[in-house]
């Protein structure tokens, strides 16, 4: 199992801190970032987060998939390589 993860449906109030913070409930998080917008500078809805080891992140997973962050459910898994368009 890879350490980076996806997590998407966040609140447009949720910034990389935030996010942080949420996910190092469930270990060490190497870096979390909020994806924004380029032109508006406006969150996209969805992050990625890299937690220390393999465990952290299934720990992560299991922590916060479907569970509620800032007033939304968010989704949480294994982030899969970006696809050549």
């Amino acid at each position: 199992m890879s350490t980076k993860l996806f997590v998407g449906s966040l609140s447009w109030g949720v910034k990389d801190d935030s996010l942080k913070e949420a996910f190092e409930q469930a270990g060490t998080v190497v870096s979390a970032t909020v994806i924004t917008d380029r032109m508006s500078g406006r969150s996209k809805g969805f992050g990625f987060v890299e937690m220390g080891s393999p465990e952290e992140a299934q720990a992560a997973i299991e922590m916060w998939h479907e569970k509620e962050l800032d007033g939304r459910a968010i989704i949480v898994n294994e982030a899969r390589p970006r696809e050549e368009s």
